[in-house]
């Protein structure tokens, strides 16, 4: 369990932490220097029940709310800190909307500095726990219990810890069956070990000699994956951590300074990075005015801020208190969880409050570029199921698919329900698993649409060549997609002739009964230039010559040849010359004799064993070497082995 403290700069919470654990979470000189926390700090606190939960202390001015949203994104219970000398203040609003947004669920507000409410008078502790009332109704604190503390005189601090026991006793465990997620809030060396990262794990476990990445990558750095040497959860060693805990984690092969905070640790190939998202999205209800279908904010998400362009997808504006769907648009890539909380802030403070304005959830990690209107596209995410999550997935990933591990990260499902959940898709026809040894998953609607498409291909292939006899399979792929897997291709033609659309012969597709559709007049004139080329022999005329000579237009002579060639009676040697395929193979036999008895051949002695001159010889001498009938060697050419 980790506990968050949240409220308004000089309150008391790095006091009170130091109260409560001992250790003083000030640790940079510049924190000692002005008495304010600028930075993160941790510490760790015993529990009556005997766990030890982790504590993280956040800087309470406006100015470092980017380090205490950093802070908060990993916390399960939050300590509201109010000074009993000035009860409810800005950063106490802010902060209180920050915990909300991030989907903190539980707490314990503690007045702090009581040892003071003797000399403000009998009424104040009640002004100041109106106001809190006021303040946290309709929140995770509004039944929270008020325990007043004194970090001076210790007054107050068993109370506040069994507090905080009994309210972390009923919070749900996070999960530590999904993809590992730890982001990164400090990075640095300890000499002979190499580079530590430490953060709070919101997902998953991790192990001693796991394979690790971070993410997002850095421009020109190692790009991994990396190897765990070692974890520390409260500074003692451990071969595994577990969701829920902040860890130390010691990586092989990194240089400190490619590591920040923003980045987050994973297990390699789980998680990709993004610089989109699709979430749901609430404007706070204090904002004073609706946010726009497209404003840029400054987003928190785990420990990272970016800026990002919100763009609302099924609403004109966002009214205060409204929720609705939008994408985030990211300058800089990110590493993102789904059901992921963050916060978005604005340039200017709200009054009262800061300048947070809204939050929400993460629905989707890698979404494409959403048009206005596609709220019909990611609202089905909203209320899924395990098994119509994965479904809308794999209809997302489209003809690329996705591999189970990709899926893991991408839904957030443990792996037994995951594979579950692929069984039963698989049972039930909607989802097709192509490639078994990556574990590649297809959606049977997009499948489907794959097949649809090549039979509206192959039409149009017929409708505009229609003396050929088939597209060749690869022609088909590349027209489909060239990225298209090549197992997802095989299934596609397998399934188009198994179901009797489609007819396949060698290197050939052709739909069930066209290809090769001749007009009388058509075999006629194939009829005339096949005689054309067998009585020319090894001497036939040139494509612009057997057209003059046939009275046929250039296209539709090499509609012919290609017929011919496809039949096996012609053979296209070059551009411009096409050889009856029975002469050519009576002068390959007497090349293939000569050069068995001679062992080798000359330009001239091919020449005279063509009978033709240069014009045709060189052709065929060419084609012979592409054909590896014969290897040139010099101004010769031998017979090609085998």
């Amino acid at each position: 369990m980790i506990i968050g403290t949240a409220g308004h700069i000089d309150h008391g919470k790095t006091s009170l932490v130091k109260a409560l654990t001992g250790t003083d979470t000030d640790r940079l000189p510049e924190e000692k220097r002005r008495g304010i926390t600028l930075e993160l700090g941790f510490a760790h606190l015993p529990l009556a029940d005997g766990q030890v939960a982790g504590v993280v202390d956040v800087p309470g001015h406006e100015r470092f709310v980017k380090a205490m949203a950093a802070g908060a994104g990993g916390v399960d219970l939050a300590v509201l800190v109010v000074a009993a000398d000035e009860g409810v203040m800005p950063q106490t609003r802010e902060h209180l909307d920050i915990c909300r947004l991030l989907g903190v669920k539980a707490g314990v507000i503690a007045l702090t500095k009581a040892d003071l409410l003797d000399t403000l008078g009998d009424d104040w502790r009640a002004l100041v726990e109106a106001d809190l009332a006021a303040l946290t109704a309709g929140t995770f604190l509004e039944d929270a219990p008020v325990v007043a503390v004194s970090s001076r005189t210790g007054a107050g601090l068993p109370e506040l810890k069994a507090a905080l026991g009994r309210a972390g006793a009923a919070l749900p465990r996070r999960p530590s069956e999904g993809p590992v997620f730890l982001p990164v809030d400090r990075a640095f060396t300890i000499k002979g070990f190499g580079t530590v990262v430490t953060g709070t794990l919101l997902s998953g476990a991790l192990a001693v000699d796991d394979a690790v990445s971070l993410l997002p990558s850095v421009t020109g750095a190692r790009p991994g994956p990396f190897r765990v040497r070692g974890v520390q959860v409260h500074g003692q060693p451990v071969a595994r951590v577990e969701a829920g805990q902040r860890a130390a984690v010691n990586v092989t092969d990194v240089q400190t300074e490619d590591v920040h905070r923003g980045m987050v640790l994973t297990r390699a190939g789980e998680l990709p990075e993004t610089s989109m998202l699709d979430v749901e999205l609430t404007l706070l209800p204090a904002a004073e005015s609706p946010l726009p279908k497209r404003r840029k904010l400054l987003l928190h998400l785990g420990t990272a801020q970016v800026e990002a362009t919100v763009a609302l997808l099924d609403l004109d504006s966002l009214a205060p208190g409204e929720t609705g769907l939008a994408q985030l648009r990211l300058e800089s890539p990110v590493g993102a969880l789904v059901g992921q909380r963050f916060i978005l802030r604005g340039s200017r403070a709200l009054p009262g409050r800061g300048a947070t304005v809204a939050g929400g959830r993460v629905l989707s990690i890698t979404p494409p570029r959403r048009r206005r209107g596609a709220s019909s596209v990611v609202r089905p995410l909203l209320e899924a199921d395990a098994a119509g999550q994965v479904a809308w997935l794999l209809r997302q990933a489209g003809y690329a698919g996705l591999t189970q591990t990709e899926l893991f990260g991408r839904s957030g499902l443990s792996p037994k329900v995951l594979a579950r959940t692929l069984e039963l898709l698989g049972a039930k026809g909607q989802v097709l698993l192509v490639d078994r040894d990556k574990r590649l998953y297809v959606s049977q609607d997009v499948f489907e649409g794959l097949r649809q498409r090549s039979l509206a291909l192959l039409a149009a292939f017929h409708e505009r060549e229609p003396m050929r006899e088939g597209l060749s399979r690869e022609e088909l792929r590349q027209r489909l997609s060239s990225q298209l897997d090549a197992r997802l291709f095989q299934r596609v033609v397998q399934a188009l002739v198994d179901s009797g659309s489609v007819e396949a012969e060698k290197d050939l597709v052709r739909l069930q009964g066209r290809g090769r559709t001749l007009t009388l007049g058509d075999e006629a004139a194939r009829t005339r230039l096949s005689a054309e080329l067998s009585a020319a022999g090894l001497a036939p005329p040139t494509v612009t010559e057997l057209a003059q000579k046939l009275r046929l237009g250039p296209v539709k002579l090499q509609e012919l040849l290609k017929v011919l060639v496809a039949a096996g009676t012609g053979v296209r040697v070059s551009e411009e010359l096409c050889f009856d395929a029975s002469a050519l193979e009576d002068l390959r036999g007497r090349l293939v004799t000569f050069l068995k008895d001679q062992k080798e051949i000359t330009t001239q002695g091919f020449k005279e064993l063509v009978g033709q001159s240069r014009k045709f010889t060189i052709p065929l001498s060419e084609y012979f070497d592409r054909e590896k009938v014969t290897l040139r060697v010099g101004d010769k050419r031998v017979l090609r082995r085998g």
